[in-house]
């Protein structure tokens, strides 16, 4: 197991790393509720779509809280059901990761990439200091459906567990453990799919031990921090352990402990985890489900099969479901848009890209996927484009992404008014957009038909920039004077004006 047994580490308050961001979702939960950002519904609901119509409708509005749903029905009293714990709430992602409140998305995004860049290595604890370890079953005793595990869509080929979880897998080259978001459908009580698109990392994984003849071993979590949820999403290099980056977007090792079932890992604090095999060649058919794009996935077909070997879980388990759907109600779209975003901007920066202000992936495109704007300060001929081929295809913006936009640095990425303003008065359409075909995309994609074509699209790089060539002459923008604006502000109260007035992103100087 890639893990250090290390004795107590210093907290990283005492060394500087900054606010440490919880590893145990209930930590995290009183958090939200103590800044009145969840609510808890005490009326009994039935796990059979119940639950996510009421999230849907909830979640028509920007901000509405995470929804704990304490009495499901055929289940016992404490059997607990946890959904949308991030939503389209800043705020909640913010506590999630150890940070302020109070911050507007491109606040948070430098931030989050800050510790999303961070590695520090997971510690193993016993198994006694493992609350996920609390109660176990084994072979013949284990029955996923011991949990309230749903069924959220009218359509969907069955109850899905895995929504907002995290699984675990290892390459059985290098040996390194990935963490991956993926979702597992309930086939009965000792048997899960495990849908994988094409290029994720535990689909690698699983076909290349697969060519050696080998068994893969599994680990799922489906009760977890939004920390270890958040990492999962993301996508890093594959030759190193997203153990330790989540470890450093925690501020403190993760801790894991070691599995009964399996040589993996799995994270101490989780709700509920399960240890299962996929065997050489085990597939079953799953799906459909309503996924991100607000459509149903692929028709019905195979998925990797996992053979649960062993369940264990705390007392008065806490499942976490992510509903999938349109925008505000999906839960990873503003994840997405400030998760996603941070780690576009970091792989420029790391490919030594200058000159980009700010990067974002907008949360009603596709849940953050479909679109990335990238505001940037024009230093050099074929800089625009430069940046837009780059974050078309670096790692953490390749998958499924099909529009790309560039703008100036003093467009404000996030406010899609300013972006189409830019498109329509700065792009020329003839010269400025461009096809990249061929590109990594998914069998989600509704418009991709038939359904075998899907894992292949297409992404538009749109230069919505001034013309670099011809920047001294472009026509000069109206924008206020920061001088009059200062004083304007200063004044809105005397205006008999409510609240404080809007900072424009880009202001005269004088």
């Amino acid at each position: 197991m890639d893990v250090q047994v290390a004795p107590e580490v210093s907290r990283p308050e005492e060394s500087g790393l900054g606010r440490v961001a919880p590893q145990d979702l209930r930590e995290w939960l009183r958090e939200v509720e103590g800044a009145g950002l969840l609510r808890r519904v005490v009326a009994e609901v039935d796990w059979d779509q119940e639950m996510s119509a009421i999230t849907y409708l909830l979640h028509q509005r920007e901000g509405a809280p995470a929804l704990l749903f304490e009495h499901i029905k055929g289940y016992p009293r404490g059997f607990r059901s946890l959904w949308n714990p991030l939503g389209s709430s800043v705020d909640r992602l913010a506590l999630a990761v150890g940070l302020p409140t109070g911050l507007k998305p491109l606040q948070l995004i430098p931030l989050l990439r800050d510790r999303m860049r961070r590695r520090i290595p997971p510690v193993e604890v016993s198994a006694r200091e493992a609350p996920v370890f609390q109660n176990h079953a084994v072979g013949s005793e284990v029955d996923v459906l011991r949990f309230p595990i749903p069924k959220h869509w009218p359509r969907d080929g069955g109850r899905y567990a895995g929504t907002c979880d995290v699984v675990l897998t290892r390459d059985p080259e290098t040996g390194v453990v990935n963490l991956g978001t993926y979702r597992m459908m309930v086939h009965d009580g000792q048997h899960v799919g495990l849908y994988l698109s094409p290029g994720k990392d535990a689909r690698l994984h699983i076909e290349r031990a697969w060519q050696k003849g080998q068994v893969v071993e599994v680990v799922a979590c489906w009760g977890i921090a939004p920390a270890v949820f958040l990492v999962g999403s993301q996508t890093y290099p594959k030759t190193e352990s997203e153990l330790e980056y989540l470890g450093g977007l925690l501020g403190e090792p993760l801790r894991v402990v070691r599995g009964t079932a399996t040589s993996l890992p799995i994270p101490a604090w989780a709700e509920i985890a399960i240890e299962g095999i996929i065997r050489p060649g085990g597939v079953r058919r799953e799906g459909p489900f309503g996924e991100f794009t607000g459509y149903y996935g692929r028709p019905e077909d195979d998925a990797f099969l996992v053979e649960v070997r062993a369940v264990h879980w705390r007392d008065d388990p806490i499942h976490t479901n992510a509903l999938m759907a349109e925008y505000p109600a999906c839960e990873c779209s503003m994840l997405y848009a400030i998760a996603r975003s941070a780690r576009i901007w970091d792989d420029l920066e790391r490919l030594g890209v200058p000159g980009v202000k700010a990067v974002y992936c907008h949360p009603a495109a596709a849940a953050g996927f479909g679109m990335t704007v990238v505001s940037l300060e024009q230093r050099y001929a074929g800089h625009a484009p430069q940046v837009l081929a780059l974050a078309a295809q670096c790692p953490g913006g390749a998958y499924y992404s099909k529009w790309i936009i560039g703008v100036d640095e003093d467009v404000d990425p996030s406010d899609i008014n300013q972006v189409l303003w830019a498109m329509a008065t700065r792009c020329n359409p003839v010269e400025d957009i461009d096809i990249l075909r061929q590109t990594w995309s998914t069998w989600l994609d509704p418009t991709q038909n038939p359904p075998e074509e899907r894992p292949y699209g297409s992404k538009a790089l749109i230069n919505a920039c001034k013309e670099h060539r011809y920047l001294a002459q472009f026509a000069p923008r109206t924008k206020l004077s920061r001088k009059v604006y200062e004083r304007v502000r200063s004044r809105w109260a005397e205006l008999g004006l409510e609240g404080v007035p809007p900072e424009p992103w880009a202001m005269e100087a004088e």
